[in-house]
């Protein structure tokens, strides 16, 4: 048995060596799960090459500009109604404008002196049918000088356009 005791004490020697050799890559082992996926590499962001970069840009660019170049047409074609609006609203403020004064200079000098003149000097029968006539005399004359000033700024107004809409067509 003496022969046995440095193999024993060798062998309890190596199993103790073992043991700290276990434990320690027990404890090394034990965080393995944890450290597996803090080394684990995640792709955040695809990589493409820049020919696949350039072709998206170049179809949302063919893709937006037809649609931007439709707005600012419809915003130009609205301004063109809104513009053509407008000289038409002046052109009849013009017309009316006109009429009141032709109203005003009518009915400050007009009708109501000659009539007056012709009841004075005309017997009382043929008076009062002269007066009426004379009267829807002056009201027809009114009436076309009236349709003549429409007419003119109607024609007046319509050069504009025609000027605006060859304005437009040499943009």
């Amino acid at each position: 048995m003496a022969s046995l005791g440095p193999a024993v004490s060798s062998l309890r020697s190596s199993l103790t060596l073992l043991d700290s050799s276990i434990s320690i890559l027990d404890e090394g082992v034990s965080d393995f799960a944890r450290l597996c996926k803090v080394l684990q590499t995640q792709q955040h962001f695809e990589l493409l090459p820049e020919h696949a970069l350039s072709e998206a840009q170049q179809s949302l660019v063919d893709e937006i500009v037809p649609a931007i170049n439709q707005l600012i047409s419809t915003a130009k074609n609205y301004i063109n109604q809104l513009g053509r609006k407008e000289e038409s609203l002046k052109a009849r403020s013009e017309l009316l404008e006109g009429r009141l004064n032709n109203n005003r200079r009518s009915s400050g000098f007009g009708a109501s002196q000659p009539v007056r003149s012709v009841k004075a000097s005309q017997p009382i029968g043929l008076n009062d049918t002269r007066v009426l006539e004379m009267k829807r005399m002056q009201q027809k004359k009114e009436r076309l000088q009236y349709a003549i000033e429409r007419l003119e700024l109607q024609s007046k107004q319509r050069e504009r356009e025609l000027r605006k809409s060859m304005a437009i067509v040499r943009d």
